[in-house]
């Protein structure tokens, strides 16, 4: 064979392509659900006619040939889109998974009106209460130790957290 009989089968071919277009890019669209990945399956299938110059002789029937390289061509980038996505995290799952430590405005109203009353609780209790207390809660110190520091008993030091617990509890309760 001539290589004016070749150039006119691969012009024949291409020709088919053109011909088909607007069919072809439509039957994409509708094989693989998505206008983009649809074009790129038509510039793929471009690409790979056009690298066809010696096997384009033996092809009897163009449309169907040129169907079934852009189905396949198709079918390869819709199963490349799902292995990508499985493994991408889309914007909007990795700004939900991300946590906003930051209060609100109105959070921080809250907690600092509840400072607030604590720190008026607190003022109002007895000096050894309110030690006894700050001590366990804040610096985590046993009864034990609490009792070491105060110099008093650990039931002594029971009755003034029980005391203080009180008292603030009845402080928010007035308060509220």
């Amino acid at each position: 064979m001539d290589t004016t009989a070749t150039t006119e089968t691969d012009d024949d071919l291409m020709s088919a392509y053109l011909r088909h277009w607007k069919a072809l890019c439509a039957h994409l669209k509708k094989r693989t659900g998505s206008r983009e990945l649809a074009e790129d399956a038509l510039q793929e299938t471009w690409l790979r006619l056009a690298g066809m110059k010696n096997d384009a002789a033996a092809i009897h029937d163009h449309h169907a040939f040129i169907l079934r390289v852009a189905g396949n061509i198709a079918i390869d980038l819709v199963r490349k889109e799902r292995r990508h996505t499985v493994h991408c995290v889309s914007d909007e799952t990795l700004l939900a998974a991300v946590a906003d430590n930051t209060p609100s405005p109105e959070i921080c109203i809250i907690d600092r009106d509840q400072l607030r009353l604590l720190v008026l609780a607190l003022a109002r209790l007895p000096e050894k209460p309110r030690a006894a207390l700050l001590l366990n809660r804040c610096d985590g110190l046993s009864h034990r130790e609490i009792a070491a520091r105060l110099k008093v008993s650990e039931s002594m030091v029971a009755k003034y957290l029980a005391q203080a617990l009180r008292h603030c509890r009845d402080h928010y309760r007035h308060q509220a």
